[in-house]
């Protein structure tokens, strides 16, 4: 039995994606029944440490360093880390009998593994660190099971736009406050009617609703894939949700909210998956470029298609199995590397042996040689020859 560790957080301030990435991992190994132990806090994500549950998934406390990380990769077979803030972790992970597999963005996270993963939708080239294993692009980005299934419903049933649902998220808890009171103001200000269901922490502002227009606020919950489903817009961060919007074949608007995020949410915008509003900064400053965009959104049916049909595309939920059939690969790798080096000790120790079998032979040889020529009798001579499996017969048989 493969066993696999998770190493990943969830808090207030890096938001959830990471472990959301990891229950995919989960779902994916235990299916094929491999053991599955998750380190990492799990903080305003609920669901996703129940659905770790559900799984049998074993949860210990967070590793924070190489060494702690040794311990427990001791136990594993591989050990996968989806984390910007650790540093290299190779080395005491490799010691401890384990494979490192590392999720990184760009330069965030990135760090020497025995596989790296960049499931980026426009990844960056990245120096040569004997990494023996690069999987790059978004066919490698892992996806939950819910989310999967949010893809199967909408296909099956698009949602009408009448009016456009609107679900707004992004996730991070409270510190994004004012950025998402920000955003649900130039919705209203797109004068376009629409029904919102605004998912955040902090209690933003609901600005005055204009005609035909609805605001629904609540706080992040597990039900947000078959929200996603049934939307017509998502307003969302360019982070790890970005993945599973595109999944579901959503239509979406981004905001870049930190640096880590520069990367996807250009890629996103330049490549006609997502449409772009701007930094959480540029909402601060002056709105009216997102209500411009977000107008354009909300009035034009056929320009949302577009958007959530390119997203379908280069995200095709698959990415969770390809990453764990590429650790079964290298496993099978070193297993077999190990059996040969086995082998060739298990050679090594028998030739000795053999060795010194031989000079007692050649001695025993040589004494009855020096035994028949002291003999007074010829015949005594071809006698010890005779006996040896390598005489001739010719020698006792036909000698004159």
């Amino acid at each position: 039995m493969t066993r696999l560790l998770l190493r990943s957080d969830a808090s207030g301030a890096m938001g959830i994606g990471h472990v959301g990435r990891a229950v995919a991992f989960a779902e994916e190994a235990t299916a094929r029944g491999w053991q599955v132990t998750h380190s990492g806090t799990v903080e305003g994500a609920d669901w996703l440490a129940d659905r770790l549950d559900e799984l049998g998934v074993k949860r210990v406390p967070a590793a924070d360093g190489p060494a702690a990380l040794g311990v427990l990769a001791a136990e594993s077979d591989a050990v996968l880390v989806d984390h910007h803030d650790l540093d290299e972790l190779r080395d005491p992970i490799n010691a401890a009998g384990a494979l490192l597999v590392s999720l990184e963005g760009g330069t965030f996270g990135r760090r020497s593994a025995d596989i790296v993963v960049d499931t980026g939708l426009r990844p960056q080239e990245r120096p040569d660190d004997d990494s023996p294993t690069v999987l790059t692009g978004s066919r490698y980005a892992p996806v939950r099971q819910a989310v999967r299934d949010a893809r199967e419903s909408r296909s099956a049933t698009p949602p009408d736009g009448d009016p456009p649902r609107v679900v707004v998220v992004l996730g991070g808890g409270s510190v994004w406050r004012d950025t998402v009171t920000a955003l649900l103001t130039a919705l209203r200000d797109t004068e376009q009617p629409f029904h919102a269901d605004v998912l955040a922490h902090g209690d933003p502002d609901i600005p005055t609703e204009g005609t035909g227009q609805r605001f629904d606020l609540t706080t992040p919950h597990g039900g947000l894939p078959e929200l996603l489903a049934g939307a017509d817009l998502v307003i969302s961060a360019a982070g790890v949700t970005l993945t599973e919007l595109c999944c579901i074949g959503v239509p979406t608007a981004l905001v870049r909210l930190v640096d880590n995020q520069a990367m996807n949410y250009e890629a996103a915008v330049d490549l006609g998956v997502a449409a772009g509003l701007g930094t959480a900064e540029d909402l601060a400053a002056d709105g009216s470029d997102a209500v411009g965009e977000l107008r354009r959104l909300l009035a034009d049916a056929e320009l949302r298609a577009g958007y959530g049909d390119r997203a379908a595309d280069a995200v095709d939920g698959e990415g969770r199995a390809r990453v764990l059939d590429a650790i079964s690969e290298r496993l099978a790798e070193v297993r077999e590397q190990a059996e040969a080096a086995a082998a060739e000790r298990a050679k090594a120790r028998e030739a000795p042996a053999a060795v010194s079998e031989a000079p007692a032979e050649a001695a025993d040889l040589a004494a009855a040689s020096e035994d028949a020529a002291a003999s007074e009798d010829p015949a005594d001579i071809a006698e010890p020859l005779a006996k040896s499996p390598d005489s001739s017969p010719s020698l006792t048989e036909d000698a004159p």
